[in-house]
């Protein structure tokens, strides 16, 4: 299944993808949660499932009418892994991490599918980063490796945009990750049944006006969906709906001679197989 949630006349709505529409669920089933982290906790997707099947055509929205919103829009937590592709780490001049990197995004810092990421005005180095998301779904504590893969919801593409001369002005990396509508997230969260199991071989692309600069495969993380779960859990209890980004393989722009960042008009691409492609315009502040 393929869910998200969407902008309809204002209300923040659940949609489930049917071909080429979506199901509004407020309308298909009115009963279940209308939040995509509320839906995850009562264990609605199965149900959501159901009724976006059995839906009529009174509930369906045409994609070209759909004005999306962040998969997630207020998970408590966005957990990302820093420097998880090798081949990342050494375009970066960093050593090879033996645990992974973990920091934080707040929600503020996201931009939904097709909404624009913003360039700030205080820096003009904003880089891209191609990123797989993993959502949580049963949570909780000490959550074993074996265990783990049974705790996602699922996945969806996340752009860790960052803007690095914020990044690296001190050891925390957390300024230059949370710029407001910095960090592109969707367009749909896709259950894992419609994918391998793992994920732990997607080609995971980035492209900026049709130009590939980045093209790699989720095999190559460091620390895999399992891991990196499993580390987490042993600090912090995982909510359902909370967000994982998994790192950026090799490719970013700030590795590159010269370096390449969004400018203003600009549009980014995330890809990742079996999932889907997040769109955003970069917009100056």
């Amino acid at each position: 299944m393929r869910i998200t949630t969407l902008d309809v006349n204002g209300t923040p709505t659940l949609a489930v993808r049917k071909g080429d529409k979506y199901v509004n669920l407020s309308k298909a089933a009115p009963d279940l949660p209308n939040d995509m982290a509320a839906l995850i906790a009562a264990n609605g997707l199965g149900k959501a499932e159901a009724a976006a099947g059995a839906a009529g055509d009174d509930a369906m929205i045409a994609l070209a009418d759909a004005k999306y919103l962040p998969v997630v829009e207020n998970p408590s937590k966005i957990i990302c892994c820093g420097l998880n592709y090798r081949d990342h780490a050494i375009e970066t001049n960093n050593p090879i991490p033996e645990y992974p990197i973990i920091f934080f995004r707040m929600i503020t810092s996201m931009a939904a599918h097709n909404a624009p990421m913003i360039l700030p005005k205080a820096a003009s180095d904003y880089d891209y980063e191609a990123e797989l998301a993993v959502i949580i779904g049963k949570g909780g504590k000490h959550i074993s490796k074996a265990n783990a893969l049974d705790c996602v919801a699922g996945y969806s593409c996340f752009n860790d945009g960052s803007i690095r001369s914020y990044q690296f002005k001190s050891p925390q990396w957390g300024m230059g990750k949370n710029f407001d509508a910095t960090g592109g997230f969707g367009p749909d969260m896709v259950t894992p049944d419609e994918l391998p199991n793992g994920v732990g071989d997607l080609r995971i692309q980035c492209r900026i006006n049709g130009e590939t600069l980045q093209d790699s495969s989720t095999i190559q993380h460091i620390f895999d969906v399992e891991t990196v779960i499993e580390t987490v859990s042993e600090a912090m209890t995982l909510n359902p709906g909370d967000v994982i980004i998994m790192g950026t393989p090799p490719g970013v722009g700030s590795a590159r001679t010269p370096n390449v960042w969004m400018k203003d008009g600009d549009v980014c691409e995330i890809e990742i197989e079996g999932i889907g492609i997040l769109s955003n315009p970069i917009v100056a502040e």
